[in-house]
């Protein structure tokens, strides 16, 4: 079976930590393949329109041969919880194991997770640090394990690892952020993204 990575988010937009996360984890695990899934519906906040975050995330990765972008029209991209995704996942590459590669923020919302006793035994969960989360306490091993027990309770019972990888302190509202206040983003997104922002004036 290929081990195979599944990279979800918002990506508004994609940024060098992003694909750091993305890079740590294939090293880490020796991932065959990263599917990025751009979130179409963002139901918990405005964000730029799809087709906009979309493109920056294939132009992001347009130089690697073992990711890919999951496709505008995909069944993926009307996916509303994550157990859809993974069915169609699935569907696509049978032979798949899978790997969940997310934030620890996001990991911690796991036990609340529609469909969790589906979804969650199935993936290795792969846990990348947070900077705003794991400069607090409890640190993130207990977190991660905390989570575990919860779901434990329910008789769901996972796999997970940590992302060894430095704590980069750039996230996407800070990028924008930056970006309304008329400060230079380089460095912060791939200069392809930096272009595409620029070109359309996405966050001013």
């Amino acid at each position: 079976m290929k081990k195979l990575g599944i990279f979800g988010g918002t990506f508004d937009p994609v940024h060098w930590g992003h694909l750091l996360v993305a890079e740590s984890a294939c090293s880490q695990v020796g991932l065959e393949r990263v599917i990025w899934v751009v979130n179409s519906r963002p139901h918990y906040k405005q964000s730029t329109p799809f087709q906009h975050r979309w493109e920056m995330v294939r132009q992001a990765i347009a130089d690697r041969r073992d990711w890919e972008i999951a496709p505008q029209a995909d069944t993926l991209m009307k996916a509303t919880y994550a157990s859809q995704t993974l069915q169609a996942l699935q569907a696509n590459y049978p032979d798949g194991r899978w790997h969940w590669i997310l934030g620890l923020d996001t990991f911690l919302t796991l036990p609340r997770w529609y469909h969790r006793q589906e979804i969650a035994p199935v993936c290795e969960w792969l846990v990348a640090p947070r900077p705003l989360v794991e400069s607090q306490s409890p640190p993130i091993q207990v977190l991660c394990d905390r989570v575990a027990q919860q779901l434990a309770t329910e008789s769901i019972y996972i796999r997970w690892q940590i992302i060894d990888l430095p704590l980069v302190g750039i996230s996407a509202s800070l990028v924008r952020q930056y970006y309304r206040d008329r400060r230079s983003i380089r460095y912060f997104v791939p200069e392809a993204v930096r272009i595409y922002i620029g070109d359309r004036q996405l966050y001013t």
